[in-house]
């Protein structure tokens, strides 16, 4: 599997990686051996880069996926994980459900982006994830702490690579004004964008991609199917974790249609669409199953024939004047 170099740092990674949030039980519960599979099956498959945050499960996904990788040589994969919410303690009984996870609310989230807070963050989740070091560490959802993220949390990621206790910095959301602020106006290795590159919504081509790409910041894509509608597209479907509406609906079947009459899945094109632009490193994909996990590696390493991309803009589904990936 090609690696790319995130950005000026040292750290690469490969271009499929593994999203480890529902390891902590996103939205139904995994077991200890289904977590275990499903990232030894990441590792057959040939991924090295696996992402994880305190904020999956209350930890639980750093825990299962630390264990998971400890036997593995240390210098073989890169693990990012996320700062910005502590985990404390909590009193009482009940469930994390209305945070989507399907785990006991042992912990409250505490969003926390002072330097104080960053630090304190990294520190927790070596303990979790019983690595010797944390590669990439992303500000996670800094979406209402932006005065606060900007000022005190992320010079403190500097410090921290500049100390050589992490190798790349960046942030992770799902909007793209504040991240291309983060590529713009700070030193950011790489930045992780949710949803916003997809074959249904290229907001990211407006000012992210290009200022990334010309400023030599690399960028990690999330949601490549959009919460669902692009794996499965069928009335009752979930785009960006809400019902989906007719018309997106009626592009997406048009979409699966046109992919199926050149013997390809839907799925195949949407995990390889972002690697249209230059300035994508890796495409992360969530997986809780070590079939899920094949799946998905069997669909990235899928050829798709140069027509399909011809055909998808012909027909406007996929707008002129964004990059396809060059198939032959």
């Amino acid at each position: 599997m090609r690696t790319t170099r995130l950005g000026r740092s040292s750290v690469s990674v490969t271009s499929m990686s593994f999203g480890a949030a529902a390891l902590g039980n996103l939205g139904t519960a995994v077991s200890d051996e289904d977590a275990r599979a499903a990232v030894d099956a990441g590792w057959a498959a040939g991924i090295r880069y696996f992402d994880t945050a305190p904020h999956y499960g209350l930890g639980l996904s750093e825990l299962r996926l630390g264990a998971a990788l400890r036997h593995r040589p240390r210098a073989e994969f890169v693990v990012s994980t996320k700062v910005g919410r502590l985990l404390r303690p909590k009193t009482g009984s009940g469930r994390d459900d209305a945070n989507g996870f399907a785990v006991p609310a042992t912990h409250e989230r505490i969003w926390d982006f002072s330097a104080p807070g960053v630090r304190t963050s990294i520190e927790e989740s070596l303990t979790r994830l019983g690595l010797d070091r944390i590669d990439v560490v992303y500000l996670h959802d800094p979406d209402d702490h932006e005065h606060q993220a900007f000022t005190e949390a992320y010079p403190e990621l500097e410090r921290l690579r500049a100390e050589g206790v992490v190798g790349a910095i960046g942030a992770g959301m799902n909007q793209t004004r504040m991240l291309d602020r983060f590529v713009r106006d700070t030193d950011v290795d790489v930045v992780l964008l949710a949803g916003r590159y997809t074959l249904l919504d290229q907001t990211a081509l407006d000012s992210l991609l290009p200022d990334a790409f010309r400023r030599g910041v690399s960028i990690v894509i999330g949601g490549v199917f959009n919460s669902g509608l692009l794996a499965a597209p069928k009335p009752g479907a979930t785009f960006d974790y809400a019902p989906v509406s007719p018309a997106l609906l009626d592009r997406a079947l048009h979409m699966q249609e046109l992919c199926e009459s050149h013997g390809v899945p839907l799925r195949a094109a949407a995990v390889r669409f972002p690697f249209g632009h230059p300035a994508v490193a890796s495409v992360l994909v969530g997986a809780r199953s070590a079939e899920e996990v094949r799946d998905a590696a069997a669909h990235f390493a899928r050829p798709l024939p140069a027509r399909l991309w011809d055909d998808l803009r012909s027909t406007g589904l996929v707008p002129d004047g964004v990059p396809v990936p060059s198939e032959r």
